[in-house]
């Protein structure tokens, strides 16, 4: 219990009213930590705390880096910037050594300005102190982790690129024929080449992505012996069963064969999630289930694909000889775009043509014509973002409009961009060009004419599939390839155990799946998160019954 005469030591309060520290001592939160545990993390919402004992640590996360900011000790505050600014934490507090701070809630602090206006100035002098230092230190040039040099339509550089847009680790990409990456080699004195190079130093020249990932500290490799629950996929349904999982105390492991995220991670904009009034990015909603995934104790391991599970022991074969031995497993690898089938177009996969949009390929369409084919949200959202870079963006729908696939809200905001044209009733008959695309052909089906347009990109998003394939016989699916669940087993006869399964099981027992591979009609980023954490209530009942049945 915290007393008066401890809050009257905190300089801050040390000019309050008997009865306002009194009040204090009875209402603020008496926090004792251990090393390492933070008293608010990074984002965290606004309070005001104060330090009684012991020491805290400052820290925030730059491009995926920590960084000691600096120190409270016993008497100093910390809280005033988001109290001033109506924000959450700029950095995460946490104790460097056993302490003691004491919380007040925005609410309690307003009541003692109230009392008290040398408390509010003193407050506002300090915000405006920690501001300017938090200004200098966001002013710093930050060097990126990577440099890249490698040509645009280079289909390994584009991979690079993609992947490190998606872990959000910062990079600058150089083009070999221009003058910064001549000063670049020259710098180095080595002759051109086609590489990487690392914050520290360190060239590697052409390198895979899974050693890019390995040189950058992304883990790669289980650390653990076994696992409570291993989940195959780093979607929003994925990083939702990460989240549950490692927050109610399991074992729990995620492996993603290229960056967190799923397709979510690749929208512009996702207007209509929940808490979010002004839309978020796919890949900032990732990253920010990411690292909660993460601070809960979750591993993350990226660019490995898993080969195989054995249903009956939950063991799970990643590519290469490593294997994750698990309890259970959730399946929750999403769904991967529908190809079309038009002469020339895999050549130019990754050359001016792409399945999907990263935020990131935006950069590469400044005052360039891109047409995006697809008549559903992701491909609205592209467009939008699209329209900020190129100089003209031409949506190509086959059938008479829009309304039938695409959000109301989507239509209207397409409608007020000048520079984005939605062209119904159309198809892409071919595509041109050697190296790269240059131009596409487009059959108008109302008039059954094709015309030639020069094209600095072409867009695909029509529709997914699920591409379970390399699952077992014993993981039951639909003629499409989606993953049966609960009572679509014991429908289809595929279900022989003493107990029903459950909601989100899989005909082969402690194995689950959700998000968009399951078979569902019900494809929104909201749902896929929502089955994620269902899917943790599920495991931790089936892993209560296992231990049942193997103590009986």
């Amino acid at each position: 219990m915290l007393t008066s005469d401890e809050v009257g030591a905190i300089p801050l309060f040390s000019g309050l009213p008997a009865a306002e520290l009194e009040r204090l001592a009875r209402t603020a939160a008496d926090l004792r930590l251990g090393p390492g545990e933070f008293a608010v993390h990074e984002g965290g919402e606004a309070a005001l705390f104060a330090v009684l004992a012991g020491k805290i640590e400052v820290v925030k996360t730059f491009d995926g880096v920590e960084r000691t900011l600096g120190w409270r000790l016993p008497g100093t505050i910390f809280g005033e910037v988001p109290i001033a600014l109506g924000s959450g934490f700029p950095g995460g507090y946490r104790a460097a050594e056993p302490s003691r701070v004491m919380r007040i809630e925005v609410q309690q602090y307003y009541s003692i300005a109230a009392v008290s206006k040398d408390v509010s100035q003193k407050l506002s002098a300090l915000a405006r102190e920690r501001l300017g230092g938090l200004q200098s230190i966001t002013a710093e040039p930050q060097k990126p982790r990577v440099t890249l040099v490698g040509h645009r339509w280079d289909t390994a550089c584009g991979e690079l690129r993609r992947f490190l847009a998606r872990n959000q680790i910062s990079f600058t990409w150089l083009l070999p024929d221009t003058s910064d990456a001549e000063a670049f080699w020259s710098s180095l004195g080595r002759p051109a080449l086609d590489v990487a190079q690392l914050a520290d130093g360190e060239i590697i020249e052409a390198p895979a992505v899974r050693d890019l990932a390995i040189r950058l500290g992304l883990q790669t490799r289980p650390r653990g012996a076994e696992y409570d629950v291993a989940i195959i996929g780093g979607g929003p349904a994925g990083l939702a069963a990460a989240v549950y999982g490692a927050s109610e105390g399991l074992r729990t492991i995620v492996v993603e064969r290229e960056a967190p995220g799923g397709q979510a991670g690749t929208s512009s904009r996702i207007e209509n999630y929940l808490g979010f009034p002004s839309g978020i990015s796919g890949d900032e909603l990732a990253s920010r289930a990411l690292q909660q995934a993460r601070r809960l104790g979750a591993e993350i391991l990226v660019t490995r694909s898993v080969a195989g599970i054995d249903p009956a022991t939950h063991d799970l074969f990643l590519d290469g000889t490593d294997v994750v031995r698990a309890r259970s497993l959730i399946l929750a690898t999403g769904v991967t775009w529908r190809r079309l089938a038009i002469d020339g177009f895999d050549r130019l996969i990754g050359k001016g043509v792409y399945y999907g949009a990263a935020r990131s390929e935006a950069n590469t369409t400044h005052g360039l014509d891109v047409f995006l084919i697809g008549a559903g949200n992701s491909a609205g959202q592209a467009a939008l973002h699209f329209s900020g870079h190129a100089r003209n963006v031409t949506l190509l729908v086959r059938g008479p409009s829009l309304a039938d696939s695409m959000s109301h809200y989507l239509i209207e905001q397409l409608r007020a961009k000048s520079n984005v044209k939605v062209q119904v009733r159309s198809e892409v008959q071919a595509v041109h060009g050697e190296t790269h695309l240059t131009a596409i052909d487009i059959l108008d089906k109302a008039s059954n004419e094709v015309s030639r347009h020069d094209c600095g990109g072409l867009f695909v998003f029509i529709g997914a599939n699920a591409e379970t394939e390399w699952l077992p016989a014993d993981v039951v699916r639909d003629a499409r390839g989606y993953v049966l669940t609960g009572d679509d087993v014991k429908k289809a006869g595929r279900w022989s155990h003493g107990r029903d399964p459950y909601l989100l099981e899989t005909s082969a027992p402690g194995v689950f799946a959700c998000g968009d591979v399951r078979l569902s009609p019900v494809k929104r980023v909201a749902s896929a998160v929502g089955e994620g954490s269902m899917a943790i209530a599920f495991v931790h009942q089936y892993l209560a019954n296992e231990g049942k049945a193997q103590r009986s």
